[in-house]
């Protein structure tokens, strides 16, 4: 399956939706003719003709997806029921249904159409509007290698792919799907510690973002574990090792566990499971 030959309808072109049809159009993975994306809101379309030209926006979902070769579910979780009982009559029975709807399994997706709709769940993050996204893939029953390859390719357009076994789905989600939320907290808590030290508020914002934009890069870049790293910037009885025993024993470590495993949990609740 070659992804510049489907025709894909994107069903709640908010930030996930948007940024993965730029993603595909700006990578020249697909024409933006071959594009279709919806949204309830009519000021947020006309927003998003200038950001997505060619690209066929509308509120009609039923039209969206007519004809469509893949449909991705980006609707809010709770309004997903109410979306695909509009548009089911309307999709072919091969159409591929890529979700990227937190805590829905794929075969709770799956009884909502005819048998044997192919359906991938994904677990994407919101970095992906900046081509620096991490999404995880799962494929449905019904799912072929060929549909899944096709929803690596869709997502790589905009940062990495995993592929993990479903069950492990709602840990991704504590960790990487909602783990953009404890880095900015990182990132707020270490610019108010910096102007708590005298630092103008503007100064410190930049130093720190730098700070976890280059660290996360040097661990990308070189692969090695963390420890190693940390241990690299820590020298016998300096000002490294005097932070670390503090966060140690403060407990962020156990923190951070703790809240991963919160996200998991609440996961799983959204889901049933």
């Amino acid at each position: 399956m070659s992804l510049i030959h489907q025709t894909i309808a994107v069903i709640g072109a908010g930030n996930i939706g948007r940024a993965l049809v730029r993603g595909l159009i700006t990578g020249g993975h697909i024409d933006p003719s071959k594009v279709r994306a919806t949204r309830r809101n009519r000021n947020a379309l006309d927003i998003l003709q200038e950001k997505l030209p060619g690209v066929s926006l509308g509120t009609d979902n039923k039209e969206a997806v007519k004809g469509a070769s893949v449909i991705v579910l980006a609707v809010k979780p709770a309004n997903w029921l109410t979306v695909v009982e509009e548009i089911r009559e309307f999709t072919e029975p091969d159409t591929l249904i890529v979700s990227v709807l937190a805590g829905l399994t794929t075969a709770r997706i799956a009884q909502e159409f005819p048998a044997n709709q192919p359906v991938i769940r994904t677990m994407p993050n919101t970095p992906m509007m900046v081509y620096q996204g991490a999404t995880a893939v799962c494929a449905g029953n019904s799912a072929s290698d060929e549909h899944l390859q096709l929803v690596r390719e869709m997502f790589e357009a905009v940062g990495r792919v995993e592929k993990v076994p479903e069950y492990l789905m709602d840990a991704v989600t504590g960790l990487s799907g909602s783990g953009p939320a404890y880095v900015y907290m990182l990132i707020e808590a270490l610019t108010d510690a910096g102007v708590k030290q005298g630092l103008p508020r503007s100064t410190a914002f930049r130093l720190t973002k730098q700070t976890v934009l280059g660290a996360a890069k040097l661990a990308d870049q070189t692969d090695k574990h963390p420890a190693i790293l940390r241990d690299e910037v820590t020298t016998p009885g300096g000002t490294s090792i005097a932070a670390i025993a503090e966060l140690e024993q403060h407990g962020l470590r156990t923190m951070f566990i703790h809240a991963v495993a919160t996200a998991t949990e609440r996961s799983k609740e959204l889901s049933g499971n």
